[in-house]
């Protein structure tokens, strides 16, 4: 008690789990930095990872002209390994060591009891590590120089060789044949040194894109160092209730464990089910149940559960159509999996599943052999995707199995409009993948595709027909008669000639063709549980409600100047998903959420001083329109402006330029550094050549 006294608690911190990068973060361990080179502004030529080895290479220009910097060495390095001629294979193409090599080593086995914590505003959010690698300079540049001498003495050599082989008398060879590998002799050849050596060497190198601290992906992958939810699922595990810590703590005994009856492993009672995590709950019954309504879940999960924690878990597995929720593709086909039908790989069983998801947010009805056609899959698999959630219906196709929930929509449009941002991203992956034509993309209107099938026999759609007359006839007399009323009481001196004004008597025919739905309209133009009209094809967002357009134009504007100042250069498909980034950021209910179109993105571009960049792309090009659209920022008011339009007019001429027609463009004017600050703001660089931002295609 006296040691508490002495130690008083002076302040209580709130600590959260973040799971956005689980199994996805690793911590890098630099080596001390040489003197010509500061990781801060480091520029990272490229970078290349074995994910099953956790091996990385990366690939760091280092500062020639710094003053400790010993030129004469680089040169002679360079020379070693490079030797006196120049082609494309040149590991230092400008006869200097002007890059080093680090390659990693796992610092642990074990990293289970490391994270990585962010303090912010009082709360420690913790991210559990998945590697801690160790980066050590790689000299395979000197085993080049020793290849490289070596073949020029066997070279040198080759004369005498030759002659002596020709002196050679023939000699007698023996063949031997080897004996057949015995089980004990394949387990000690498995786990040699050599066997393991040449297993590592056959993974193949997958090659990364390196972003910046200050890029904008960075700074978006950082917010998922913050738990996404306070006291939500990604929580659970850090709240706990006083009898849950204490079976933490005393876990039963496994002869008590052992003494319960088995179940069949792909089955799970409901009080085995709330033992588990929300996320794992919600996961569960959506991967069994495949489609449910929102109210549904929350029966299932029971009384007192947070309908915000529940709306938190169910857009990680499942997604949103016609105001229902669908279980993810990627749950019900992980990856590694193939299909059990045709053995077609998961990620190709995805996809098509996805289409068939996207084809009901358009409409109810969809018809197997149009996606059979589009999807080039079996006609079991998709039979299986349709089944997921939808009806067969004699000589119609198949129906979405549940009736569109317009209680959800209207009570949470702020998770409508994300779900819809998220079906519109979908919808461009799949139009370029499956060279969708705009008969796949419009929604078909059919008059017998409604929310409940009727059965009306002609005497009762001639009595709908005179209903319908009369009580449009009855709507137009009211309005006659009010417009009347409304002349007469105003003294003003324009006079209105009312016999101008006439009502529309809408003739009453046998033969006049009637709508056979009660619902009518419900159903056309549904995307994601939104009604969206046939003009909105252009809309990004949706419509913008008159009154408020100088306080979008003003949010938008400082969205895109502040984006253009820090990437300068970026593609329509680009921007836009910035934009979404950003919109997903806002709270519900900002002005921004009132539409903003293709038009006016690309008008407020032009109206800050970007220009268009014409770059010619190459014929076969797979890019989408939006992907050829490149905007640059033209001034950004510093001393680089001249320069950046120099490199933009090299690049309205050509899609792909080498560094030393850029170097001397700008060479006269610029050192290195700067050369390389200026290509920093606008291009990337890919197998040694410079694109402009957004336009590499791989």
């Amino acid at each position: 008690m006296a040691n508490e006294e002495d130690d008083p608690i002076i302040q209580e911190i709130d600590v959260f789990l973040a799971r956005s990068l689980l199994e996805k973060l690793y911590l890098f361990q630099y080596p001390i930095r040489p003197a010509s080179m500061t990781y801060d502004d480091v520029t990272h030529l490229s970078a290349k990872i074995k994910p099953k080895q956790q091996k990385v290479e990366l690939e760091m220009a280092i500062d020639t002209l710094n003053p400790n910097y010993c030129r004469s060495k680089g040169e002679q390095i360079a020379l070693n390994v490079d030797g006196t001629c120049t082609d494309e294979t040149n590991t230092y193409s400008s006869k200097l060591m002007d890059k080093q090599t680090f390659c990693s080593s796992q610092a642990a086995s074990n990293v289970s009891r490391y994270a990585a914590a962010v303090y912010r505003k009082g709360e420690l959010h913790l991210t559990p590590l998945h590697g801690i690698l160790q980066l050590r300079p790689s000299f395979t540049y000197l085993d080049k120089a020793d290849a490289k001498h070596r073949e020029r003495e066997a070279a040198n050599e080759g004369g005498d060789s030759s002659q002596d082989e020709a002196e050679d008398d023939v000699k007698q060879i023996t063949v031997r044949f080897s004996r057949p590998e015995t089980e004990q002799a394949r387990q000690r050849r498995v786990q040699s040194y050599e066997f393991l050596q040449k297993r590592q060497a056959e993974e193949h190198w997958v090659h990364l894109h390196y972003y910046g601290l200050k890029d904008s992906r960075s700074e978006h992958e950082r917010q998922y160092l913050f738990s996404q939810g306070h006291g939500l699922a990604e929580n659970t595990e850090l709240i706990k209730s006083p009898s849950e810590y204490l079976m933490m703590l005393m876990p039963p005994s496994v002869e008590e464990e052992n003494s319960k009856p088995v179940a069949p492993s792909n089955v799970l009672s409901m009080a085995q089910l709330r033992t588990l995590p929300l996320a794992d709950q919600i996961k569960i019954l959506m991967k069994n149940v495949k489609v449910m309504p929102f109210a549904n879940l929350m029966s299932l999960l029971g009384s007192g559960t947070d309908s915000t924690a529940v709306l938190r878990c169910i857009q990680q597995v499942a997604m949103l159509v016609q105001g229902n929720w669908v279980v993810k593709s990627d749950v019900l086909y992980p990856k590694d999996t193939s299909s059990p039908h045709s053995g077609v790989p998961a990620e190709v069983l995805c996809r098509g599943r996805d289409f068939v998801m996207w084809k009901f947010t358009q409409d109810r009805w969809v018809v197997r052999k149009e996606v059979a056609a589009v999807t080039k899959l079996c006609p079991e698999d998709v039979k299986d995707f349709l089944e997921h959630m939808s009806v067969a219906r004699i000589n119609k196709g198949w129906e979405f199995m549940l009736p569109y929930d317009e209680d959800f929509v209207k009570k949470h449009p702020d998770i409508v409009q994300r779900q819809r941002m998220l079906w519109m991203g979908i919808q461009a992956k799949l139009e370029k993948v499956y060279n969708l034509v705009k008969e796949h993309l419009t929604p078909k209107k059919q008059e017998s595709q409604s929310g409940h099938p009727l059965l009306v026999s002609g005497e009762q759609r001639v009595n709908m027909a005179k209903a319908k007359v009369k009580q449009n006839y009855g709507q137009l007399e009211k309005e006659f008669q009010k417009q009347k009323t409304e002349l007469k009481s105003n003294d003003t001196s324009s006079k209105i000639d009312v016999s101008n004004i006439h009502i529309k008597e809408e003739p009453v025919s046998d033969e006049e063709p009637m709508d056979t739905s009660v619902y009518e309209g419900l159903n056309n133009g549904i995307v994601n549980g939104l009604h969206t009209e046939e003009d909105s094809t252009d809309s990004l967002n949706g419509h913008l409600p008159g009154g408020c357009s100088d306080r979008v134009a003003q949010e938008l504007k400082a969205f895109v100047s502040s984006t253009f100042k820090k990437q300068f250069v970026l593609t329509l498909s680009e921007l836009k998903r910035l934009f979404n980034l950003h919109l997903a950021s806002l709270p519900p209910g900002h002005i921004l959420f009132s539409g903003i179109s293709d038009k006016m993105l690309q008008d407020m571009v032009l109206d800050i001083g970007c220009k268009q960049i014409l770059v010619p792309f190459p014929p076969q090009t797979a890019a989408s329109p939006d992907e050829l659209k490149v905007y640059a920022l033209w001034e950004a008011g510093d001393i680089y402006d001249q320069h950046r339009q120099v490199l933009l007019e090299i690049f309205s001429k050509n899609y792909r330029v080498r560094r030393n027609v850029i170097q001397n463009q700008l060479s006269q004017d610029l050192n290195k550094q700067e050369v390389d600050r200026v290509l920093k703001d606008c291009c990337v660089s890919y197998g040694g050549m410079w694109y402009l931002k957004g336009t590499v295609q791989s």
